[in-house]
């Protein structure tokens, strides 16, 4: 079975407060990218094995996890994982998040399984806050550490998005490193059904302050995608990639 995990990019994030568990309350809206994709290949074998091409991933991979969840909970017998990275990591397009669901809906299909996709999102969200996402990979609202997911009707289908990964690797605690949580002043489903014009100053990211501060090259990089006409520009996630809209 072949899959291609698609990144997504986040139009706004706020960090809205601290959690008990150590974890932040986010608001976000998820948007997928089909065009940027990671190559995943799943294939029946006598033993579980991971490949992973094109980059090197540290530790045991989300993909993994995922089957071993499903072995666990169903029983599925072992695959071979193959798994090319396209996605850049550190990257904030959710490209490990995408692996895994991927990898979850793509064993249900080859073992017939049948979990509805809402169970399927319930397990994927136990993998990483953003991977439930994935399960639908449509435009959602997305609160909580990013697992309670609303759809929204929202497509930047009359614009273009291009995307811009940097040189720079920037982790989530670093990216946590120094955040001030708040209340927004404008939430974000308000804002998105403005034009796409009126966005800037008030779609934010709140992670842009401190990656900024420490990556001043972002910020200039942002800078020149609205100096190059993009009607609003923005990192993603935890950075460092960028995107504009034109």
């Amino acid at each position: 079975m072949l899959l291609y995990p698609n990144a997504k990019i986040n139009l706004g994030l706020n960090v809205v407060r601290k959690r008990s568990d150590g974890y932040h309350d986010i608001e976000t809206l998820f948007y997928p990218v089909p065009d940027l994709c990671d190559i995943l290949e799943l294939v029946h074998a006598d033993s579980f094995r991971m490949q992973v091409y094109g980059a090197q991933i540290e530790g045991e991979n989300l993909c993994e996890k995922a089957w071993r969840l499903l072995h666990e909970r169903c029983g599925i017998p072992p695959v071979e994982i193959h798994l090319y990275k396209k996605i850049p990591m550190g990257a904030g397009l959710g490209g490990g998040s995408a692996d895994a669901a991927f990898t979850l809906s793509g064993l249900n299909t080859l073992f017939g399984l049948g979990i509805p996709k809402e169970e399927l999102a319930g397990l994927a969200a136990q993998l990483g806050s953003d991977c439930a996402f994935f399960i639908y990979n449509r435009p959602m609202l997305a609160r909580g550490r990013g697992e309670i997911l609303t759809p929204l009707d929202f497509s930047l289908g009359d614009h273009t998005l291009r995307i811009f990964p940097q040189a720079v690797f920037v982790s989530t605690r670093e990216a946590y490193a120094g955040i001030t949580p708040h209340e927004p002043a404008e939430r974000i489903e308000a804002i998105v059904r403005q034009p796409v014009a009126a966005w800037r100053g008030h779609l934010v990211n709140d992670f842009e302050e401190t990656v900024f501060a420490r990556h001043p090259s972002l910020a200039a990089a942002r800078d020149a995608l609205y100096a190059d006409g993009a009607l609003y520009a923005a990192m993603s996630g935890s950075g460092s990639a960028l995107f504009g809209i034109y």
